[in-house]
């Protein structure tokens, strides 16, 4: 039970900080009717961004803005995305997934050509670090493309295909010139919260307060999917943690029926020196919890020792295409822990309450007889 519960958690705690780390847990943008990539432009000193600097349930704001373009080389061409990103973006989860290189050096003055791409556009395109590459955008006024030089400055990898095959990061001055926006205009805020758990309700509260013709998306709007799979996981482990206290509950009735019949002849005795059922029947309840206890020692003793080195050398991998990571994550909190070892131990034992009845039918005149 705690290597189930451990692996769930910390599948899904892995999967959602990649996802939240790169689309951040909340997006305020322009309502627009368009399928494409084209974004409405924000005024990033707006006022309801002044005021949501002030609350003390936002952890971070930056800023963000998106083209959508054709990186072209002398073999390959790929459809791809330019995040332009300023100088307060957080970059600490893209950090944690270079693989080579850096990230761009984005400042509020010049305008900087490097960018990051990912492992699997380098391999497709065979792009490495530092060379140059050219991405093709169309204009929305003349329709025209529009070519912008970049330089590879570094490689990332998420293992998560939505990002990999297709984001570009660069600086965001890019997509504002090539949107002929003014220095101050962005494409989207991006929100980072203190309190995952309160998403919604942050969500719906933020909406409340920005101007009418703006909208708030949560990280779980936009990637519906992977959420949904994510949630199909608890379902995964309450199936597993019923099978399994329903096989511990099931052995340990066996077990209390073996150790009753095995002392029948003990129990004749009892009784008829005037051992009342009930006290009869506590000896072996208590028993039964010493049996109980002593398997549960045992079980969380492997199932730490096993939680600490997996997530201490990671002796289990996976592949990252089909699972989105390298190696079974596992986390735990002390809570579940606690809560699964009394909930095991109630449930087992109001589970021999039962058989523990069949030492009322035991007479001292035929268990005294028994051998």
């Amino acid at each position: 039970m705690i290597i189930s519960v451990a692996i769930v958690i910390g599948f899904k705690s892995s999967i959602s900080n990649k996802i939240i780390g790169f689309a951040s847990h909340l997006q305020i943008e322009g309502f627009s009717n368009y399928e494409s990539m084209l974004e409405k432009p924000l005024r990033a000193d707006d006022e309801f961004i002044t005021q949501l600097k002030k609350r003390k349930d936002i952890q971070h704001i930056q800023f963000t803005a998106h083209k959508a373009g054709v990186l072209k080389t002398e073999n390959q061409i790929q459809g791809v995305i330019l995040k332009g990103v300023d100088v307060n973006y957080d970059t600490s989860f893209l950090h944690s997934c270079l693989l080579e290189g850096n990230m761009p050096n984005i400042t509020n003055e010049a305008r900087t050509d490097q960018v990051v791409i990912s492992s699997s556009l380098s391999a497709k395109m065979n792009l490495k670090l530092g060379d140059p590459l050219r991405v093709w955008f169309i204009s929305e006024e003349d329709k025209n493309a529009r070519g912008r030089k970049f330089v590879v400055s570094g490689i990332y990898n998420t293992s998560l295909e939505e990002f990999d095959n297709a984001y570009i990061i660069g600086d965001i001055k890019h997509v504002q010139k090539l949107n002929n926006w003014e220095r101050d205009q962005i494409g989207k805020v991006e929100i980072m919260i203190n309190d995952f758990e309160n998403l919604e309700h942050i969500s719906n509260s933020i909406y409340k307060q920005i101007p009418y013709n703006l909208t708030v998306s949560t990280v779980k709007d936009k990637y519906p999917q992977i959420f949904n799979w994510l949630d199909l996981l608890d379902m995964n482990v309450a199936v597993i943690l019923t099978l399994l206290i329903l096989v511990a509950s099931i052995t340990m009735v066996s077990t209390l029926l073996i150790i009753i019949i095995e002392r029948t002849n003990m129990v004749g005795v009892l009784k008829a020196l005037g051992l009342r059922n009930r006290s009869v029947r506590k000896i072996f309840l208590y028993k039964a919890s010493y049996i109980i206890l002593q398997g549960m020692l045992w079980g969380n003793i492997i199932g730490l020792l096993f939680y600490f080195l997996q997530s201490r050398f990671q002796i289990i991998s996976l592949n990252p295409e089909n699972y989105y990571v390298e190696y079974v994550p596992v986390e735990l909190n002390p809570y579940y822990v606690l809560a699964l070892n009394a909930g095991t131990f109630v449930v087992c034992l109001l589970m021999l309450i039962i058989p523990s009845y069949y030492i009322t039918r035991i007479t001292p005149s035929k268990a005294l007889r028994y051998e």
